[in-house]
């Protein structure tokens, strides 16, 4: 039997776990209706939540305990009946923590999660861009007769802000039309190099919203996924331009989303939990 934890990462003071201590709040939603290869995103949260357990709460990269900040989870139970629902139902829990002056920090679920997120970050800070780190390009118009289907996040996105692309592998021709090429930035292109960094960061605004999809990364180091590609970002890349960005610029939020967890797996659930709290940590420090 999967353990129930209550909380993200095994804190030393439990104070820090109550909102009211807390400067940051997960928001895990369980969602995987739309998901169209491999199921089970829905137990994404949950999988985060438990490899959490695992972590030492002392970061050597950066010396420091980020926990000290007070990470409150959230357990809100959202309204999954149906895309818009669920979509609706993530914009308005994000508002209420906003409002709050909290940090939201949301964990899905199938992508489709992080259009509410968006939605709640779009109104609230001007000059708002996303972060997109994805395989998939995620921009058609619909898809499966529903314009909140995982793969049109992005399309989504783009309506309300404008959205930076990194480690794209993956485009259909329908969604070329919706493509903004100086926006993208395609996996084959910058492997193995850094100079498509300040590029990226040059296209983003001051307000920055990350959302990281983990098949972004490549199989070789994250499998559970719903969707894998080869030819994917490797951890210390990726942690490098993420805390460029988080240097540069305002991170109003960030999601991880598309965990899509494996019995014979804890790898990945790992990765995914050590990238939520090291974001956290460059949060906390930059």
């Amino acid at each position: 039997m999967i353990k129930t934890m209550p909380h993200f990462l095994d804190m030393d003071d439990e104070r820090l776990y109550e909102l009211d201590n807390a400067r940051y709040v997960i928001l895990g939603v369980p969602y995987d209706g739309t998901s169209t290869f491999v199921k089970g995103a829905d137990k994404g949260p949950q999988a985060i939540l438990d490899a959490s357990d695992s972590l030492e709460l002392y970061d050597i990269q950066y010396q420091y305990e980020a926990w000290r900040a007070g990470i409150h989870t959230d357990h809100h139970d959202y309204d999954l009946r149906t895309p818009e629902l669920m979509v609706n139902s993530v914009y308005r829990r994000m508002r209420h923590f906003m409002d709050l002056g909290k940090r939201p920090i949301l964990i899905g679920g199938e992508h489709s999660v992080s259009v509410g997120a968006i939605q709640a970050m779009a109104e609230t800070y001007p000059n708002l861009s996303v972060l997109q780190i994805d395989a998939h390009a995620d921009l058609r118009d619909s898809y499966h007769d529903s314009p909140y289907n995982h793969a049109c996040v992005m399309r989504r996105a783009q309506e309300m802000t404008r959205v930076v692309q990194v480690g794209i592998r993956n485009v259909c021709s329908e969604e070329l039309p919706n493509v903004v090429p100086e926006n993208i930035f395609y996996a084959h292109l910058i492997h193995n190099q850094e100079e498509w960094m300040e590029k990226a960061l040059n296209r983003l605004t001051d307000n920055v919203y990350i959302t990281v999809d983990l098949d972004g990364f490549d199989p070789s180091i994250l499998p559970a996924t719903g969707t894998p590609l080869p030819g994917g970002l490797q951890w210390y890349p990726t942690l490098s331009f993420l805390e460029k960005v988080f240097r540069n610029k305002n991170v109003t939020g960030f999601d991880v989303v598309e965990l899509c967890p494996q019995a014979d797996d804890k790898v990945s659930d790992v990765l995914a939990a050590t990238l939520v709290y090291k974001m956290i940590t460059m949060w906390e420090m930059c």
